[in-house]
């Protein structure tokens, strides 16, 4: 029995091309598509400026029922009025996802994340309350609490600009 050493290459009907076989989608498809994907942003590292090496790594997917929380929390609804200190401990506390020394993630004994309500955390600190006890403690200072509040809700797109666009100078169909 021989076996064929070449094979023919002329196929016996040629395939499709890709092009022709992708349907055309249109701008309602396009969006469908696009509405259909989850939005999330990405983890952020920020660095704990009075303590050398740490990095706190925070989720910035914040919704507007946690802002109207933690700003009701700070104290936004009372004779005082909000506290910047303990809202920013508020957002910094509970978007915290992790904790890095020195570029290396920190785990606690039984292999889970660091956050602030991590009992290691509150030993570490000497604090009861993970916010805003434990957060103003871990930083040690409350502008940079303050500052990292900041960055985290920045990072959320709080600080986001949205273009406008004249209808009138840009085509429709382009």
């Amino acid at each position: 029995m021989a076996e064929e050493l070449y094979e023919d290459s002329t196929p016996d009907q040629a395939a499709p091309s890709k092009k022709a076989a992708k349907k055309t989608e249109s701008a309602l498809d396009r969006l469908k598509e696009i509405i259909s994907e989850e939005v999330e942003r990405h983890v952020v590292l920020l660095e704990v400026p009075a303590r050398k090496g740490v990095y706190i790594r925070t989720s910035p997917n914040i919704s507007q029922n946690q802002m109207r929380n933690w700003r009701k929390n700070a104290g936004e609804d009372t004779k005082n009025g909000l506290d910047p200190t303990k809202f920013a401990c508020y957002v910094v506390g509970h978007t915290t996802v992790g904790i890095e020394m020195d570029g290396e993630e920190v785990f606690t004994e039984d292999g889970v994340y660091l956050n602030f309500a991590s009992s290691e955390i509150l030993k570490m600190t000497g604090e009861s309350r993970p916010v805003p006890d434990a957060v103003r403690s871990f930083f040690g200072n409350d502008p940079h609490v303050e500052s990292a509040a900041l960055a985290v809700l920045e990072a959320a797109g709080y600080s986001d600009t949205v273009e406008t666009v004249d209808p009138m100078s840009e085509s429709s169909t382009s």
